[in-house]
């Protein structure tokens, strides 16, 4: 694959996507170095599983591809924060950026560059990246307001204080992942769920007729240890986009036993409507 990339890449200098995605990495950094050097309109480009791919990759990035609004540098391990940092400061139209895995290069400070250059960011991945800290998270959380997915799944570092400040900077996020996160208690929801009450007379109430597709429409809880079924229950009643009924689960939460009482709106609802029947019926 290396081969055939320097050999195409100054054949095709109007590319807006490329796919680049590997079972068995073979791309280096010439590769994506001749990508940067010909492609300069490229706005889309997965290079996910590049394992032999380092920094120098980056910085060719940096400088030749700086329309990029979409990057999936995920499963690419040799990357490290400085390159990363590198990239926001000329890659700032990024929008969705995927870095699942990129242990070496999702370092708090590398958080911070991305909050810092990055304000349009709207998908952030940082699924099993377990040197992100809060101090990372938060600087996001402030830096980066239109997010509305992000992915801390593995993120074992994290506290409470990771999500209160996404609760209250990020007004716009549909999608939090916070599978395996057993730093986060039951301060952490309640701080998502007064987020909306709080907010809602500026954010939501001026949005007629949208209200369901504003806040959490996805949200993955499993294997926490410490939450009670009150908080979970509060959480489904702020956003009713939110659903544990069968066929439709976007409030995931396996692994606790003690959550089998939580029901989302739509389950409510239908226990109304059925109670309705039977007082009917008599």
């Amino acid at each position: 694959m290396n081969n055939l990339v320097l050999s195409l890449a100054p054949k095709f200098t109007k590319l807006l996507t490329l796919v680049l995605r590997q079972e068995n990495p073979q791309l280096e950094d010439t590769a994506v170095e001749t990508i940067a050097k010909f492609c300069h309109d490229l706005q889309d480009l997965d290079l996910s599983k590049s394992f032999k791919l380092g920094d120098r990759s980056l910085y060719a990035l940096s400088h030749g591809c700086r329309n990029l609004t979409k990057l999936n540098i995920s499963g690419c391990t040799s990357f490290s924060d400085e390159g990363l940092e590198y990239l926001t400061k000329f890659c700032r139209k990024l929008k969705i950026l995927n870095l699942c895995g990129c242990i070496k290069a999702t370092t708090d400070c590398a958080l911070q560059a991305i909050g810092q250059n990055c304000n349009m960011l709207h998908s952030l991945n940082l699924g099993w990246c377990d040197n992100v800290g809060d101090l990372g998270v938060t600087s996001l959380a402030y830096g980066c307001p239109d997010l509305r997915c992000l992915d801390l799944c593995g993120c074992v570092r994290i506290t409470d204080d990771s999500v209160i400040a996404l609760a209250s900077g990020c007004l716009h996020l549909r999608s939090l992942g916070l599978y395996y996160c057993r730093n986060i208690t039951n301060r952490e929801m309640y701080s998502l769920a007064h987020s909306r009450v709080k907010n809602k007379a500026s954010i939501w109430q001026p949005m007629k007729g949208r209200y369901d597709e504003e806040g959490l429409r996805s949200l993955n809880i499993s294997q926490y240890t410490a939450l009670t079924p009150s908080v979970v229950q509060a959480l489904c009643d702020t956003f009713p986009a939110l659903h544990t009924c069968s066929g439709r689960h976007s409030l995931v939460m396996s692994g606790y036993l003690n959550l089998t009482s939580v029901h989302c709106a739509c389950a409510v609802q239908s226990h109304r409507t059925l109670n309705s029947i039977l007082h009917t019926a008599h």
